[in-house]
């Protein structure tokens, strides 16, 4: 997770962090026919503009990568 203090969007301090759950979609039509990963990370949420960060597992990662081959 970014060590900094500020967004990076808006410059507020007004960070928390939140469990997560995500899923990530591959885009388009070929989409439909790939994994959807699911992700439980950390989310740094700005509680000013909204902007949120997070950092995607090794796991999880792999995965993506492997999948978005062409």
């Amino acid at each position: 997770m970014p060590s900094t203090k500020e967004c990076r969007n808006c410059g507020s301090e007004r960070r928390q962090e939140f469990d997560g759950e995500i899923a990530i979609h591959f885009p388009g039509l070929d989409g439909l026919n790939k994994p959807i990963v699911w992700v439980s990370p950390k989310v740094l949420a700005c509680l000013n503009c909204g902007g949120a960060e997070f950092q995607v597992p090794q796991d999880e990662l792999r995965v993506l990568d492997e999948h978005n081959a062409p």
